[in-house]
């Protein structure tokens, strides 16, 4: 049996890719971004089962949370804070990141986090040693979509 590898073009390049932050409506594009990760926890619960010694796992609920790290020269995150400071509306937004990597066979991938509220961000920063202001915030997320997704491989099937 010959054992099938994936080449090296198609690993999807880190820096290829494009973010948006879509608030109200509006949407921008979010190039000040340096790094983003969102990730769903799955909620389980352990199921005693008559007539077995292991126990059963159903999962029950999801929860979304993500970070993302960018550059210290956008006021959009903090004009959302100050909005839920001054009125004490809790603000949600999307969040769109598509991966684009042409030399990849992967192709492209779009995912659109829906319900994204900010845990916290920071107000004010300078750095007299520094070379560059960048900011991490955290968030939580209540849904996810694909509307295109990355495609299969030659040889994953």
């Amino acid at each position: 049996m010959e054992n099938t590898t994936m080449i090296s073009p198609d690993a999807v390049s880190a820096s290829l890719a494009q973010c948006y932050v879509i608030i109200d409506g509006s949407r921008y594009n979010f190039m000040q971004a340096i790094n983003l990760e969102a990730s769903v926890d799955k909620n389980k619960v352990q199921l005693p089962i008559l007539g077995r010694v292991m126990k059963g796992n159903k999962g029950t609920t999801m929860s979304g949370t993500g970070s993302a790290s960018f550059y210290y020269n956008t006021p959009i995150f903090r004009d959302l804070l100050k909005k839920y400071k001054e009125t004490g509306k809790d603000l949600y937004f999307d969040i769109q990141v598509v991966n684009d990597d042409p030399s990849s066979a992967a192709g492209r991938q779009s995912c659109t986090l829906v319900g994204v509220n900010l845990d916290g961000g920071i107000l004010a920063k300078f750095d007299a040693d520094g070379d560059y202001l960048s900011e991490d915030i955290s968030f939580t997320f209540e849904d996810f979509e694909f509307p295109e997704s990355f495609g299969m491989l030659s040889g994953m099937i």
